[in-house]
């Protein structure tokens, strides 16, 4: 099986695993995993790692992400999205230069509590899972970064609108959301959310699950693992040189066709014929293996 990276819009409905669980069955493929969670309820920008790409999963570089998100004011939920249960309700909505003048404070570095609806992990335990029981714990709020914010459309009489969001990692929307409604003084809700850019690819670039099934040969759309590491410089290896590095064996930084990186530093590896994955420059002036992708 060719590796590489398939770039799914995952439909509204489905989990992450749910898609890869098809594509399974499309591709015939154990080795399937995904570069970042969305919501059931969310669409969008879903890469799928396939083959020997899945050895990516944890060592993606820390990307911005991107998306359009929709919410209804005048009320809130377990959930922070549509699909929960209300909890508060106030039945009033702002106005459109209210939620323009508090989006400035959620610009920038934000101390984010993940929802209990989620599926981060606390002694073992999924928070949805015990969110499904009635239980709440304490969570610790962690950083995220928001690089942009904006309210793309809003209805006043609704009270309905939605918001484009570049943002870190690991970022709730539906919290975001959440918090600006409590901000706000009213409650907000998140009504839906597309992922329009991730790791580097957009939401053009995207397949139906669909459209996936009727490729007579769905490994001609797989995006070569390499795209994942753009943000790396590149360093060439000669022949020999590439077989030194295949068998372990540190390499002189000196002698090899590569750019200035300061120790620690991460490069993308070719030998003349292929992609042979992330090297590690040492603090000794070496190159060593940092995690292999060759055939």
């Amino acid at each position: 099986m060719k590796a590489g990276v398939l770039l799914v819009d995952k439909p509204s409905g489905y989990t992450s695993f749910d898609v890869i669980a098809v594509l399974r069955g499309v591709l015939h493929e154990r080795r399937l995993g995904h570069t970042g969670t969305l919501d059931p309820m969310a669409t969008g920008v879903l890469p799928v790692l396939v083959g020997s790409a899945t050895k990516a999963a944890d060592i993606l570089p820390e990307n911005e992400k991107r998306y359009k998100a929709s919410f209804a004011t005048g009320f809130c939920t377990d959930t922070q999205d549509i699909t929960g249960r209300v909890t508060h309700r106030t039945d009033t909505f702002p106005r459109t230069q209210e939620i323009q003048g508090v989006l400035p404070d959620f610009r920038g570095a934000l101390m984010q509590t993940p929802p209990m609806y989620s599926a981060v992990s606390i002694g073992g335990k999924r928070l949805y899972e015990l969110a499904r029981q009635g239980i709440e714990l304490e969570r610790e709020p962690r950083r995220v970064d928001i690089y942009r914010l904006e309210l793309s459309d809003y209805d006043p009489d609704t009270g309905k609108g939605s918001l484009e969001v570049s943002c870190s990692k690991g970022t709730y929307i539906r919290t975001l959301i959440d918090d600006i409604g409590k901000r706000l003084g009213c409650g907000a809700v998140m009504t839906a959310l597309t992922r329009t850019y991730s790791q580097g690819f957009k939401l053009e670039d995207c397949l139906s699950l669909d459209e996936i099934k009727a490729l007579s040969d769905p490994q001609s759309v797989l995006i070569p693992t390499e795209r994942l590491f753009e943000c790396y410089k590149a360093a060439h290896l000669g022949e020999k040189q590439a077989q030194m590095y295949k068998n372990g064996v540190r390499l002189d930084i000196s002698r090899i066709n590569m750019p200035d990186v300061p120790a620690g530093g991460v490069v993308r590896v070719y030998s003349p014929d292929e992609f042979l994955g992330l090297g590690k420059a040492m603090d000794d002036g070496t190159l060593k293996v940092y995690k292999n992708f060759w055939r």
